[in-house]
C-alpha cells in the first residue's frame, strides 16, 4: 500500500482525487494539504466522503509529504514549480495536475502564464502524462506533468489521423466546449449560475493557454510542426468537454478502421460504431474518452467527435492513471467506474 499527499485538496480536481482513491487497492491517502482549511476534516467539507476517509487537512509543512511515495499537485499554476524538487530530492514521485511542467519551450510557457519559471531545469525531465502516447516514459517517470483536460480530449482525437498520415497538418482546427468546472471552485462572477446558465459563449478566441500544449503534442506525435485553431467555448452544464476536431484528408482510408486498430487496446478510449455521436453524459464521473469519427458526405473533411469528463479523464482520473503506470499496478486500479447517467 502506497502513502499519497495531495497537495490542494478543497478544490474540484483535488475532490475527484479523493473520491477515486478512496476505494483504490494499492494507496491510501494519508495528507491532504490547505493553509486556509487546516484542521478541519476532510468529510465535513465534502460529505460525499463520509466513512470513506478520516483525514484532517493541514499545512504543507506539517503535512509530513516527504515521508509520502507520491504527491499530487492539484494546486493553480506556478505552486508545483516551487515545491517539487524537495519532494523528489526526498524520493518522492510527484503528479502535478496544473501547467507547471507540460510545456517543453520554457521560454514558452513562461509567455503564456505570465511568470518566471521557478524550476527550469524539471522541465525536461518531466514526462507528459498521456498514457495513449508516453505510457513506457511515465512507468519510469518520477515527475509527471497530467495533461490538460482540452489537450486530452484534442490529442486523442486527432492522434489517429496524424499517425496514419491521412490528413494535412497545416490546417487543423479544435472546436471545443468546457462545462463551468474546468474554471475551477474558486468564486468568480463568469462562473456564477446566474451568469454561465442559460448561455453560450466562446472565449479565449485571441489565444487561449491550452493552445501550445496541444500544438506542442501533436507535433511531437507528427515529427514535424502542426498548424491549429482551438476555439474553447463555455456551455452552462457542470462536467463535460465535447471537441469537435477538423482535418482535411489527404488520402483515402478506412477512417473507423484507423481509430480502432489505434484504439484496440486502450483501456480508457472508447472508439463507438460508425456514425455515432456521443454525448458528454455518457462519460460523467468515468475515466474514459468517447470517440466518433465522421467523413461528411464522402468529402475530404474528417470530423472527430471526442468527449471526456473533465474532471476524471482531463484531471483526476487520468492522474491516477498515471500513479499506477509509475508504481507498477493495473493501469486501470482504482478506475473501473461505471459513469453516472442520467
Amino acid at each position: 500500500m502506497i502513502k499519497v499527499g495531495i497537495v490542494g485538496g478543497t478544490g474540484y480536481t483535488g475532490v475527484e482525487l479523493l473520491r477515486l482513491l478512496a476505494l483504490h487497492p494499492h494507496a491510501k491517502v494519508c495528507a491532504v494539504t490547505s493553509r486556509k482549511e487546516a484542521g478541519m476534516r476532510v468529510d465535513a467539507m465534502y460529505p460525499s466522503l463520509r466513512g470513506y476517509t478520516d483525514v484532517v487537512f493541514s499545512t504543507p509543512e506539517d503535512a509530513g509529504l516527504g515521508e509520502c511515495d507520491v504527491v499530487f499537485f492539484a494546486t493553480p499554476n506556478g505552486i508545483a514549480m516551487g515545491e517539487a524538487r524537495a519532494l523528489l530530492d526526498a524520493g518522492v514521485r510527484v503528479i502535478d495536475l496544473a501547467a507547471d511542467f507540460r510545456i517543453g519551450n520554457v521560454a514558452e510557457w513562461e509567455a503564456w502564464y505570465g511568470m518566471r519559471h521557478a524550476s527550469p531545469e524539471l522541465v525536461a525531465e518531466a514526462v507528459y502524462g498521456l498514457p495513449e502516447v508516453n505510457r513506457e516514459a511515465i512507468c519510469g517517470a518520477r515527475l509527471v506533468a497530467n495533461p490538460g483536460c482540452y489537450p486530452t480530449a484534442v490529442q486523442l482525437g486527432f492522434l489517429p489521423l496524424i499517425q496514419s498520415d491521412a490528413i494535412a497538418l497545416d490546417s487543423l482546427i479544435a472546436d471545443c466546449k468546457s462545462g463551468v468546472s474546468g474554471a475551477g471552485r474558486k468564486a468568480e462572477v463568469s462562473s456564477l449560475l446566474a451568469e454561465a446558465g442559460d448561455s453560450f459563449k466562446a472565449y479565449g478566441v485571441a489565444g487561449h493557454r491550452h493552445l501550445p500544449e496541444i500544438r506542442q503534442g501533436l507535433s511531437r506525435v507528427a515529427g514535424e510542426p502542426v498548424g491549429l485553431t482551438f476555439v474553447p467555448h463555455l456551455t452552462p452544464m457542470i462536467r463535460g468537454i465535447h471537441a469537435t476536431l477538423y482535418a482535411r484528408l489527404v488520402r483515402d482510408v478506412d477512417l473507423q478502421d484507423v481509430f480502432e486498430s489505434r484504439y484496440a487496446n486502450e483501456r480508457f478510449v472508447d472508439v463507438l460504431p460508425a456514425g455515432s455521436h456521443p454525448e458528454t453524459r455518457s462519460v460523467r464521473g468515468g475515466n474514459l474518452c468517447r470517440i466518433a469519427v465522421h467523413r461528411p458526405q464522402g468529402g475530404d473533411t474528417v470530423v472527430v467527435l471526442s468527449v471526456i469528463d473533465n474532471l476524471v479523464k482531463g484531471a483526476a482520473g487520468q492522474a491516477v492513471q498515471n500513479m499506477n503506470l509509475m508504481f507498477g499496478f493495473a493501469e486501470d486500479a482504482g478506475l473501473g467506474i461505471v459513469p453516472l447517467q442520467p
